[in-house]
């Protein structure tokens, strides 16, 4: 049996190890509210928590969690149930499930998200590699929105 939607699980899986993996490194070397400076005034690594929504939005949100949760079921179940996506739509949606599930796993285990990616260059919130995944998963959908693919090759054959 071939497993339907393939990408998708890729982009979910590939996307969670690398956010989980990115934020273990970083509280395992970077103290809280540090920084350290790889590219000094434009790009800093800073470790912060933040227990709100993307870029600190509704602090203290403990619905959030139930909010990570639910999306990460709705995506699963689409992928699981639902029709043949085409790639930009796999790509788009696991990688949407991938950021929701690591911000979940963290407000879930410890209450709040681990924020380092800190873009000072642009005075932008400090973020992490979820909001990463969540944001080009949005940019896929939106190409898929605009393009007219045939289904995967998969979906072909008999």
């Amino acid at each position: 049996m071939r497993l339907k939607n393939r990408f998708f699980w890729i982009a979910a899986v590939i996307s969670l190890i690398l956010d989980q993996l990115s934020k273990y490194l970083v509280v395992q070397n970077i103290g809280l509210n540090k920084t350290i400076s790889l590219l000094p005034d434009v790009f800093h690594f800073t470790y912060v928590t933040n227990s709100g929504a993307a870029f600190s939005l509704f602090q203290g949100g403990a619905w959030l969690r139930w909010l990570s949760l639910l999306v990460s079921i709705g995506l699963i179940a689409l992928a699981w149930f639902g029709p043949l996506l085409n790639r930009f739509e796999q790509l788009g949606y696991g990688f949407i499930l991938g950021g929701a599930l690591g911000n979940g796993i963290d407000r879930f285990v410890n209450g709040y998200v681990v924020d380092f990616l800190d873009f000072r260059l642009i005075k932008f919130p400090v973020f992490n590699l979820a909001d990463t995944f969540i944001n080009v998963g949005i940019i896929c959908l939106l190409i898929a929105s605009f393009r007219q693919t045939p289904p995967p090759p998969e979906s072909r054959r008999p």
